[in-house]
């Protein structure tokens, strides 16, 4: 089981569908209107059914508590180490700053260890390795795809919390100031919209993933279905990064060897907010209050 997305919550209306754009649909919607307080009190509630009739302050706290409670007590639980609780709660913190990133041990390890008691890379892949098991966090894995260019794969997967609220938990902060810090922000909304398209892609018997190669070309989200069709998405917070996306989108294909992957059944831009259309090159805007399963 999975959080609630955004359709599940009745705060998308399914108009432009994973499954549907996977067929090569090409509709649009109308104007799906979110703002940016909006979406950031989005991330915050998260997908938890409970949280539903809660207020943003109730929510945060029962986040919080759950957080506190896997740091206390479940992250020992499961085996028989000891692990240190406080150390726990600054990895927490530490991937809640780097969600959504190809953050390396390594980078995990030298933003937790302290002066006194720092923490090494098997210590901190030890307690990632816990928080998969207890279904805190989750990996984007890399696509493996075949390039047609001498550019190399980076492999590594990106990081997120099963859920965007647990990252605002973690990170002690709450929709207001989000709404202040935009790169965050934008941060959060790709893994807000990376768990609404593992539900998603649930659905069309597809996984979802990323693309990155050794020149720093990335593409957000990668939906590969088991019957071998693919679709590339970018996930932009503002309208005014379509064009930037769109431009990656194709730059992407032209880098794969298409003749053994196969064309991309759709491309995308995912905002957050605005009207769904085609665009002239092919490309779909697709606001997140629009899509679903």
């Amino acid at each position: 089981m999975r959080p609630m997305s955004l359709f599940e919550k009745g705060r998308s209306t399914n108009r432009m569908s994973l499954g549907r754009l996977l067929d090569g649909d090409k509709e649009g919607s109308p104007r799906a209107e979110m703002t940016i307080r909006e979406i950031a009190k989005e991330i915050a509630l998260g997908g938890w059914p409970g949280f539903l009739d809660m207020e943003s302050d109730q929510a945060l706290e029962a986040a919080g508590d759950y957080l506190e409670e896997i740091r206390r007590l479940d992250a020992s639980a499961t085996d028989r180490t000891r692990r240190n609780p406080a150390k726990i709660g600054q990895l927490l913190r530490s991937i809640g700053r780097n969600v959504a990133t190809q953050t390396s041990i390594a980078t995990l390890a030298r933003d937790t260890r302290g002066p006194e008691d720092p923490l090494d890379r098997a210590t901190v892949s030890e307690y990632l390795d816990e928080l998969r098991r207890l279904m805190i966090i989750e990996e984007q894995p890399a696509w493996g795809v075949h390039l047609r260019t001498t550019y190399a794969l980076r492999k590594a997967p990106k990081l997120h919390f099963v859920d965007p609220s647990l990252a605002v938990a973690a990170l002690h902060t709450g929709p207001e100031r989000l709404a202040r810090e935009l790169s965050l922000l934008g941060l959060l909304f790709e893994s807000m919209v990376i768990r609404d398209l593992r539900v998603y892609a649930q659905a069309a018997d597809a996984e979802v993933l990323h693309y990155r190669d050794s020149d720093g070309l990335e593409v957000d989200a990668i939906v590969e279905v088991r019957d071998g069709r693919w679709a590339a998405f970018e996930i932009k917070l503002g309208f005014n990064r379509i064009d930037e996306g769109a431009a990656n989108l194709h730059k992407f294909v032209k880098r794969i060897d298409t003749s053994r992957c196969g064309p991309p059944a759709a491309l995308g831009v995912i905002i957050g907010s605005g009207y769904g259309y085609r665009r002239e090159d092919g490309v779909h805007v697709i606001p997140i209050g629009a899509l679903g399963p």
